[in-house]
């Protein structure tokens, strides 16, 4: 029987796409997943999303604030989040439909 090799996604773990470019660090979770923050050379591209029927959505990359779920346009992120005042640092990627 194989054994499956699990991954370290803790939060600061470095994280790689399948050519070894380093994307960024890992650095929040939620029920959807785990969340990075990208390398200074790394270039968040926005992706389609399958829905119920096998159609792909179209989704808004978007930034979002981890303390209190406010929700911005990627283009105007801020240095702190304009609600709660939480710093840059608590503000990950997001895609919206």
């Amino acid at each position: 029987m194989a054994q499956t090799e699990r991954a370290d996604v803790s939060l600061g773990v470095p994280i790689y796409n399948e050519d070894g470019t380093r994307l960024g660090t890992v650095r929040g979770f939620d029920d959807e997943g785990f969340y990075v923050t990208l390398a200074e050379d790394a270039v968040a591209k926005e992706t389609g999303r399958m829905q119920a029927g096998g159609q792909t959505g179209e989704m808004d990359l978007m930034w979002r604030c981890w303390q209190c779920g406010e929700i911005g346009k990627i283009a105007e992120i801020p240095d702190s989040c304009p609600s709660c005042d939480a710093p840059r640092e608590d503000i990950y990627y997001w895609t919206e439909d």
